[in-house]
């Protein structure tokens, strides 16, 4: 029996990258898998495309998380589809860099609505079921920009460290109910804009990583699953760092 076999799971902003790997492990280990997007359907289709063709299930759903209606709807039509929704991943996640004297207000904003807003939105939709059910995994992807700071993005790390604060609260307030609630919190991974990078600035990079190299989305989406899955059932309200020691 595989992992999360019987277990479905919602993972937002899964159309691409780190979202995308995470849906394809958890349906991998059986779960079915919500690959939620808000804007690029073609992306998301690719993604249950692939689920279904190594013998998983996935179903699409669009829904732009800052908007709480959309998100207490979407959360209504899971449930009701499958009579159950166990797994969260909060994964759905915009940038607008500047740097702080120069950022417009509704580059604050919308970063703030979308990651943190958004988080807040979709954990709030599923508590009430969860706590009912006395079970549950919510899994909050955070940043290390949200644990050490980085110029340029006063926005997006404030985002991110705010997830962290309401991880920890929703673990306390959830844990008596054996719901568990973490973050895991990224450094540099590979992604279309990271291998976009010039060989100089990715050597730069890797120089500020003890382990010298940046991670994998895989590496993200391993330890999802594994917070996922029974293995681990007793580790709630924790960060778990993984940048390749950056952040230690």
């Amino acid at each position: 029996m595989k992992r999360l076999e019987g277990k479905t799971a919602l993972v937002t902003g899964a159309g691409r990258g780190i979202g995308a790997a995470i849906a394809k492990k958890l349906a991998a280990d059986g779960a079915i898998v919500y690959v939620n997007y808000a804007i690029s359907s073609e992306a998301a289709k690719q993604v249950v495309k692939e689920i279904e063709e190594k013998g998983g299930t996935a179903k699409i759903c669009q829904c732009d998380v800052s908007n709480y209606d959309s998100v207490k709807q979407m959360i209504e039509d899971i449930i009701s589809e499958e009579g159950k929704l166990d797994i969260l991943v909060n994964n759905a996640g915009i940038t607008k860099d500047n740097l702080m004297m120069r950022m417009k207000p509704e580059e604050f904003d919308i970063v703030i609505d979308t990651n943190l807003k958004g988080t807040f939105n979709t954990m709030q939709a599923v508590s009430k079921y969860m706590i009912k059910k006395r079970s549950g995994r919510i899994i909050n992807i955070s940043s290390v920009s949200g644990v050490m700071g980085n110029a340029g993005q006063i926005n997006y790390a404030a985002s991110k460290a705010g997830v962290i604060g309401m991880t920890k609260t929703a673990a306390r307030e959830m844990a008596s109910r054996n719901i568990t609630v973490n973050a895991i919190a990224p450094g540099y991974i590979k992604t279309d804009m990271t291998e976009a990078m010039t060989e100089d600035a990715k050597s730069k990079v890797n120089a500020i990583i003890p382990l010298g190299y940046q991670g994998e989305a895989k590496d993200i989406a391993n330890m999802a699953a594994y917070l996922a899955g029974e293995e681990g059932r007793y580790i709630t309200g924790q960060v778990i760092k993984i940048d390749g020691g950056m952040s230690m």
